[in-house]
């Protein structure tokens, strides 16, 4: 298989979607991993399998509708796979394997059946030391966005996924790009104030346009920078709730296709406007999690632009 994603929106050939299949159940309190998924346990709304399999199911329809080649992971019973963002990321040809939290270390193994297509000098270890998720890194044709925190007490947050070694070393692997960096706000405990991952509070859609939430990040000269980049008027401000609920954790086919929750009203409505077809899914339940739809999908091959 070569591998080919430059950017978040060209057309999707490839990709792993994760899967509800078998997920554990409900964890206890100290064990999630984030304080949205926290805050649902203690409320007894933490989503069931059967619910999420079915939002699941609605997005294999979509992929398969646009021919997209899908690649599901092996099964492992009790285990949580559904966001497969986290485990791995594709930039240009190369398959970069995330250093994630330790309990989820499984996760990989459950796609080596993508891995064997991709072969050994296509494939990416980061060092141990250089922690990063798929979530935090977003790229833009020659630009790479990460997102990370550059507190020294990062090992106090489970929240903060991607440090500042990935970020260097990510400079190294990719010199002909500008890897820019941006240090997002963390909570372990109030999930309306917790950037997870950038694209919790970040993403280009469309042609050059970008979902933003000002709140998400902790400089706001690097907030500032983006809407400089993409432009005011092609940016989409989202508030506080609307990050909450995952807004700007959509998933592109293509610059005219967008995956989409079907609550998202306003949001769909700006896309609409801007001439890009949504296809609306139930995503409701996975987002107590704390992930939507970017989370859930690792892009393989995308076109060239």
């Amino acid at each position: 298989m070569k591998l080919n994603v430059k950017n978040e929106t060209s057309r999707l050939r490839a990709v792993v979607l994760g899967t509800a299949e078998s997920t554990g159940g409900i964890p206890a309190i100290k064990e999630a991993y984030d304080p949205k998924s926290a805050e649902h346990i203690k409320a007894g709304t933490y989503p069931k399998d059967e619910d999420m399999l079915i939002e699941m199911e609605a997005v294999r329809k979509v992929l398969e509708k646009y021919d997209v080649q899908i690649f599901r992971p092996k099964i492992i019973d009790n285990y949580n796979q559904i966001f497969t963002r986290d485990i791995g990321f594709v930039i240009d040809d190369k398959f970069i394997k995330a250093n994630i939290l330790p309990d989820r270390e499984q996760e990989i193994e459950a796609i080596s059946h993508v891995m064997d297509q991709i072969g050994k000098d296509n494939i990416i270890q980061l060092p141990e030391d250089a922690h990063v998720e798929g979530g935090d890194v977003m790229l833009h044709n020659n630009h790479i966005f990460v997102g990370t925190f550059y507190g020294k007490d990062y090992p106090d947050y489970i929240t903060a996924r991607t440090n500042t070694k990935a970020v260097e070393y990510m400079k190294e692997l990719f010199p002909e790009k500008k890897v820019v960096s941006f240090n997002l706000r963390k909570s372990n405990n109030e999930p309306r104030d917790n950037a997870l991952h950038l694209d919790c509070c970040f993403q280009p859609v469309g042609k050059n346009k970008a979902i933003l939430y000002e709140g998400g990040f902790l400089d706001e000269k690097e907030y500032q920078w983006l809407v400089d980049f993409f432009g005011k008027e092609n940016i989409f401000e989202i508030t506080r709730d609307e990050m909450y609920d995952m807004n700007s954790n959509v998933f592109s086919i293509s610059e005219e296709v967008v995956i989409s929750e079907m609550k998202f009203k306003r949001l769909n409505a700006w896309l609409r406007k801007n001439g890009m077809t949504v296809e609306e899914v139930p995503y409701a339940e996975i987002s107590k999690q704390e992930g939507l739809l970017r989370c859930s999908t690792l892009p393989l091959i995308r076109d060239e632009k």
